[in-house]
Parts: structure tokens; C-alpha cells; sequence
């Protein structure tokens, strides 16, 4: 009778699922959920790259979007006044039928944009200062700075051109561009030369006015004296930071008395506030 071998099993114990199969099931599933959010936020996030990449009319869609955008912001700001910034993009504009559509907010402060650069002057410039002086606004001006342009020859520009006042809000130093000539240094070199002659000149520090990346990458811990007044457009961001003198949170609304689409500002605190950074 033959003898029967034993076999021993190299089936090895397994595990209902393994580690690598894991990562992989939940890699898909957060991709899945990516999808369908993005899916559901589409419109928004279309909107939002919008900002970036376009200035022009709306559709339907993006109209209802922003508006619907503009009136949470008023109501996240209660107590807080709004207002305007213009330029020659924004054509001839009626001052006496100012006003946001459907009352969005009450507009207290418009700012225009005076010069640019070592000689260019926003050639609504003089016609919106004219006006903008019968108004009952509170008004201010600001300088478009070019980066690769001598800073003296730009702060005589805007010294030249800007009659500034009691009442009227400080000179503002609008900063966006990188410069392609020279280091960043050199180029904060070249601001804080703009911002001494100006102050020299109105008796006032003036404000400076930028993009939120680069008031954090570039602008924050060099000018820590000055007052700064921000944009950023993204449709997630509800209210203004504490450090932001204004905020300039949509360049998309739409107004009686403009024809092409303007930016809107929050300023971080009510009018007789705002009086006290006006010049004296």
C-alpha cells in the first residue's frame, strides 16, 4: 500500500484588500469627487478664470453670477462704505446718474486715475477731476506706476497734473507690473523714491494700491508704513482682511451713468473713518 505525501500549502493568507489596491480605490475616489465639484462649480470657476484673462461684456450668466456676488460682499460689510475707481477705459461718464444697479450699495468715494507712467496722462483725466468736484463723493487720484520708467520723472508726472486738497484722499501709487529691466529691489527703490517726492509734495503719505500676491510676496515688510488698498477678484474670498485700508473685490460691476464695466472698492470702515485718512 503505497504511502500518501503531504503536501504543504503555498497559498499564502490574503487580505480583502490589498495596500496598493487601497491607494488606488481612494485615489479614484477623491478624483470622482474633484469631478463632480468642479462639475457643479463650473460656472464660477470659468468666471473666475475670467478675471484673469478677460475685460468684457458679460453673458447672462456671469452677469447673475456677479451680482449675485456683489450683494453677499455688501451684506458680509455692514457698516462699511463702498465705492468707485475709473479711467479713460470707462468713457464719458454721466455724474449725475451715478448709482449701482438695482441699489447694490451706495457709492461714498470715487478715485480716478490721473497718470501713468513719465508722461501719459489718463486723457479723461482732467474732465473726471472737473466733474467729479461737483459731486458730493469723496474723491482721490492715483498714479499708474510703469517699472522700467524713471520714478522722479514719474512723481513729477503725477505732481504736475494732480491739484490735491483738504478733503480729498491721499495720493495712491497703483503698482502692479513686474519689472523686466531691473531687480526687485531696484524697483522698491524706485517706489520708495516715488512715495518720498509725493509726500514731500501733498504733505500726506500716500496709499499704494496692488494685487493681494504681490502686496504678500513683494510690497508687505518693505512699506510697513504705508496704507494699502487691494485687489483680488476670487469669487471664494467673502471679506476684507483687517491690514487692507480698502479692498477692491470685482472690476465687473455694472452702473447707471457707465457704459462699460467698473471696478468696486470696500473701505474697511464707515465715512467719518475714511474722512480721517483724507487730507487734512
Amino acid at each position: 500500500m503505497a504511502t500518501r505525501r503531504k503536501y504543504t500549502s503555498k497559498r499564502k493568507k490574503q487580505t480583502l484588500i490589498s495596500p496598493k489596491s487601497f491607494k488606488w480605490i481612494l485615489g479614484l475616489f477623491l478624483l470622482l469627487i474633484t469631478i463632480v465639484f468642479v462639475y457643479q462649480k463650473k460656472d464660477v470657476v470659468l468666471y473666475y478664470l475670467g478675471f484673469k484673462y478677460k475685460h468684457a461684456n458679460l453673458t447672462a450668466n456671469q452677469r447673475k453670477l456677479e451680482d449675485a456676488r456683489i450683494n453677499d460682499i455688501v451684506a458680509n460689510h455692514e457698516g462699511k462704505i463702498f465705492g468707485i475707481d475709473v479711467s479713460q477705459y470707462q468713457g464719458t461718464i454721466d455724474w449725475e446718474n451715478l448709482e449701482a444697479i438695482e441699489e447694490q450699495f451706495e457709492i461714498k468715494f470715487v478715485v480716478v486715475r490721473a497718470t501713468a507712467g513719465s508722461k501719459k496722462v489718463d486723457r479723461n483725466f482732467k474732465k473726471n477731476w472737473k466733474n467729479l468736484s461737483s459731486t458730493v463723493y469723496i474723491q482721490g487720484a492715483y498714479h499708474y506706476y510703469r517699472p522700467d520708467e524713471n520714478s522722479t520723472d514719474q512723481a513729477t508726472n503725477f505732481i504736475k497734473n494732480v491739484n490735491l486738497r483738504k478733503g480729498h484722499l491721499p495720493p495712491i501709487l497703483d503698482i502692479e507690473k513686474m519689472p523686466k529691466g531691473q531687480s526687485m529691489n531696484k524697483l522698491k527703490e524706485g517706489l520708495q523714491n516715488w512715495l518720498t517726492l509725493v509726500e514731500k509734495q501733498y504733505g500726506v503719505k500716500p496709499i499704494i494700491y496692488t494685487g493681494e500676491k504681490y502686496y504678500e510676496d513683494f510690497l508687505r515688510d518693505d512699506f510697513p508704513d504705508y496704507l494699502f488698498w487691494i485687489a483680488n477678484y476670487n469669487p471664494w474670498k467673502e471679506k476684507i482682511e483687517d491690514d487692507y485700508l480698502m479692498w477692491q473685490f470685482t472690476e465687473k460691476a455694472q452702473l447707471h451713468g457707465i457704459n462699460e464695466l467698473v471696478d468696486v472698492n470696500v473701505f474697511n470702515g464707515n465715512v467719518a473713518d475714511l474722512k480721517k485718512v483724507c487730507i487734512k
